[in-house]
C-alpha cells in the first residue's frame, strides 16, 4: 500500500506532470469531477483515465456539461434551462479515492479514482458552494488590502508596523468532525446513554477494540493524504463497548471527534468532505454504522462541527502576522480588526444563521444545555490573561496569552452535515462588514471597542444594536431563564421555516452577505427554496411517519392483577397524547393530521408552530412512557 498515490498538489496539475503521474500509477483508472450545489451535495461520477488523458488540454481548461436535475440548483438550473458543466479547479489539492474491495490484477494495488474539485457553471456563472466561498475569499482580501491602505490606524494595535510592510493578506480556516458509530440493528438504551453521559464516562477516555482500530487507521490515513491530523478521541456521548468470549467487540455505540489542521478556506471545506468518506470507509470496513447526523439520538449529545477563522497578513520580511492579534496580548483582547470581525458575525448572525442551520435534524441539535449554542454571544475571558473556553456561547474566541498565532474565532453553530463552504464564506462576508464599521467610524481604540462588545441591552452602539447584549462570560443555560436569554440575546429561530424566513426580514443585514456579488441573490433564493423543500417533505413524510411508529410501540404493560392506580393515570396520560398527536376522526384532525394538511395548503407558519407543539409532545410522552415501564412489574 505504501506505492499508493494519495494526492496530487496544485502545482502538479499540468498536463504533462498528470500524464507522468498517472501514467506512473496504472491502478487509478477513473477521475471524478466533484462539484458541491447549494444543498452541499458532492457530485461523483467515473471517467476513465484514458479518455481523460487523450484529451486533458481540453479537459482543463474547459468543462464536462451535467444536468442540472442532478444537482440542487433550485430556480437556477430550471426544466427549460438545464444545462449545467462541471469546471475543473487546478488551485486546489486533488485526492484520490481507493476502492479497496477492488484490487487491480495487474498491479495488485486497489483501483483509484481521482476525485477533482469543480466549479459548477450555468449561463456562464459560477453557481455554487465552492465557487462562493472562492469568490468570498478573493473579495474579502481585496476589500482588507484597499481598507488598511485608505485606514492605517486600525492596524496601529497590531504587530504591524507600517502598512507597506505588508506583502499579502492570508485567511485560515479549519474545521473539525464529530460522529456516532455504532454496531448495525443495535438499538440505543436511551437511559444508559444519558446516565453516562451525565456521568461523563465516555469524554477523552481510552479507547478499546474495534473503536480504537478504526480511530488509528483514521489518523494514519489523513497523514498520508497529507490532510495532517492533529487529534482524535472520545466524546461526551456513549456507553462502553461489549466484548464477546471470542475477545471481539459485539456492541458499539460511541461519539467520536476527529481534527486536521487548518488550511486555506476553500482547501478547509475540501477536505472535510473527503475526511468524511475516509471516517465512513474505514469504520463500515470494520462493520460499523457511521451517523453525521447533528442529533442522530434524541435526549442525547449531538455532534457539532465548530468552523475556525482567521486572517493573517504576510510581510515583505517573511513573518506572519496574526491581525486578530493585538499589540500586547495582555493588555487586550482583540486588535481593532479582531473586534470588528467578531462584531460583525454577531450582529448579522440573523442571516449567517440559516445558512449554517437549515435542516429538521440541525435544529434538534439546537436545544439548551448540551453545549449547543442556541444564544447570539460571545465569550472573550474573564480578564486578559485568563482566556475564555465558555462552551454556552456561540462564538467563542481562543487564544492563548504567551502565542498570539493561535488566536482565531470558533463559531459553535455547525453540524457535520452543515454547508461549510457557504457557512465559511458567510462568516468572512459578515466579518467583512464588522471590520468596515470599525473603520468608517473611526473607531480604532480597542479600549472603545471592547466597550461596545460588553455593551448592556439598553446602551446603544455605534454599529452593535440596542436592545441586545453580545458578551457574557457566564454559561448562559445556568445563570438565566429562556425569558431572560431571548430578552438579552434575542428570539432565535426554532424551524427551518422560522430561520428562513430571517433571509427574507433583515434585508439590510444580507447585504453584508451579497456585497461584492459573493452570496447572489439567485443563490440565496436558491438556498431558502431548497431549505424549504426538504424540511417541507421530510416533516410531512420521514419525521411524522417515524414518531407515529415509535407511538405504535407504547403499549399498555399492566393489567388489573398487577397495577397500582398510578400506572393507570400514568397510561392515561400517555394514551391521550398518543391520541392527540396521531388519531385523526371525522371530527377533529390530530397534530400530525393538521402539520400534513398545513404543509399541503401552503401555511408553512401554521405548519412550523404545531411543528413546535408536536416535539415538545413528543419528548413528554417518551419520557412518560419511560416512567410508566419502570412502574410495571
Amino acid at each position: 500500500m505504501s506505492k499508493l498515490l494519495y494526492y496530487i498538489k496544485s502545482e502538479y496539475l499540468s498536463a504533462e506532470k498528470l500524464k507522468e503521474i498517472l501514467g506512473a500509477n496504472p491502478n487509478v483508472k477513473f477521475v471524478s469531477l466533484m462539484g458541491v450545489d447549494i444543498g452541499g451535495n458532492a457530485t461523483d461520477e467515473k471517467i476513465p483515465v484514458s479518455l481523460f488523458l487523450d484529451d486533458i488540454d481540453s479537459f482543463l481548461k474547459g468543462s464536462i456539461q451535467t444536468d442540472g436535475s442532478s444537482v440542487e440548483l433550485h430556480n437556477i438550473a430550471t426544466l427549460n434551462n438545464a444545462k449545467v458543466d462541471l469546471k475543473p479547479d487546478t488551485e486546489r489539492t486533488w485526492y484520490v479515492d481507493y476502492n479497496k474491495e477492488f484490487i487491480d490484477p495487474e498491479t495488485g494495488l486497489p483501483v483509484g479514482t481521482v476525485r477533482i474539485p469543480a466549479f459548477l457553471v450555468h449561463d456562464n456563472k459560477i453557481v455554487c458552494s465552492r465557487g462562493t466561498l472562492l469568490k468570498a475569499e478573493k473579495h474579502f482580501t481585496q476589500a482588507i488590502e484597499k481598507l488598511i491602505k485608505d485606514n492605517p490606524q486600525i492596524i496601529e494595535n497590531t504587530n504591524i508596523d507600517s502598512v507597506d510592510d505588508i506583502e499579502s493578506i492570508s485567511l485560515t480556516a479549519a474545521t473539525e468532525l464529530e460522529f456516532w458509530v455504532n454496531t448495525p440493528e443495535d438499538k440505543a438504551d436511551l437511559e444508559k446513554l444519558f446516565v453516562s453521559q451525565s456521568l461523563k464516562e465516555q469524554y477523552w477516555k481510552r479507547t478499546r477494540g474495534v473503536i480504537r482500530t478504526c480511530l488509528e487507521e483514521c489518523l494514519i490515513e489523513l497523514e498520508k493524504y497529507g490532510i495532517e491530523p492533529e487529534m482524535a478521541h472520545k466524546e461526551v456521548g456513549g456507553i462502553h463497548s461489549s466484548i464477546n468470549n471470542t475477545g471481539t467487540t459485539n456492541h458499539a455505540m460511541e461519539q467520536l471527534e476527529i481534527s486536521w489542521k487548518f488550511s486555506t478556506p476553500l482547501q478547509a471545506a475540501d477536505n472535510e468532505l473527503f475526511v468524511r468518506d475516509i471516517v465512513d470507509d474505514i469504520f463500515e470496513s470494520h462493520g460499523l454504522e457511521v451517523s453525521f447526523k447533528a442529533k442522530p439520538i434524541h435526549g442525547v449529545a449531538g455532534s457539532g462541527a465548530h468552523v475556525h477563522v482567521s486572517v493573517g497578513a504576510k510581510l515583505k520580511n517573511g513573518k506572519m502576522v496574526n491581525m486578530f492579534a493585538p499589540k500586547n496580548m495582555r493588555e487586550d483582547y482583540l486588535s481593532p480588526i479582531g473586534y470588528g470581525s467578531l462584531m460583525g458575525m454577531l450582529k448579522n448572525y440573523e442571516v449567517l444563521g440559516p445558512i449554517v442551520t437549515n435542516t429538521n435534524d440541525a435544529f434538534n441539535r439546537l436545544v439548551a444545555g448540551f453545549e449547543a449554542p442556541v444564544c447570539t454571544v460571545t465569550s472573550l475571558g474573564h480578564s486578559y490573561e485568563v482566556p475564555s473556553r465558555n462552551r454556552s456561547v456561540l462564538v467563542g474566541l481562543i487564544r492563548d496569552v504567551n502565542s498570539d498565532k493561535s488566536l482565531r474565532f470558533e463559531l459553535r453553530s455547525p453540524n457535520p452535515l452543515s454547508n461549510k463552504y457557504l457557512t465559511i464564506a458567510g462568516c468572512y462576508q459578515t466579518m467583512l462588514d464588522g471590520i468596515r464599521a470599525v473603520a468608517d467610524n473611526k473607531k480604532f481604540d480597542t479600549k472603545e471597542l471592547e466597550k461596545e462588545i460588553s455593551k448592556q441591552p439598553q446602551d446603544k452602539g455605534f454599529y452593535l444594536e440596542e436592545g441586545r447584549a453580545y458578551r457574557d462570560e457566564n454559561d448562559v443555560f445556568e445563570v438565566y431563564s429562556l425569558v431572560e436569554r431571548n430578552r438579552l440575546f434575542g428570539m432565535p429561530p426554532a424551524t427551518v421555516y422560522e430561520a428562513m424566513k430571517y433571509l427574507d426580514e433583515n434585508v439590510e443585514k444580507k447585504k453584508a452577505l451579497t456585497d461584492g456579488d459573493v452570496f447572489t441573490d439567485a443563490i440565496i433564493e436558491s438556498f431558502k427554496l431548497g431549505s424549504l423543500d426538504k424540511w417541507k417533505k421530510k416533516l410531512s413524510t420521514r419525521i411524522i411517519d417515524r414518531n407515529i411508529r415509535l407511538l405504535r410501540t407504547f403499549k399498555k404493560l399492566h393489567t388489573s392483577d398487577s397495577m397500582d392506580a398510578i400506572d393507570e393515570v400514568m397510561w392515561d396520560s400517555i394514551d391521550q397524547i398518543k391520541h392527540e398527536l396521531m388519531k385523526n376522526t371525522l371530527n377533529e384532525l390530530s397534530i400530525y393530521g393538521r402539520i400534513k394538511e398545513s404543509l399541503e395548503m401552503g401555511d408553512y407558519e401554521e405548519a412550523s408552530r404545531l411543528q413546535q407543539i408536536a416535539k415538545v409532545k413528543m419528548e413528554e410522552v417518551q419520557q412518560c412512557y419511560v416512567n410508566y415501564r419502570k412502574n410495571v412489574f
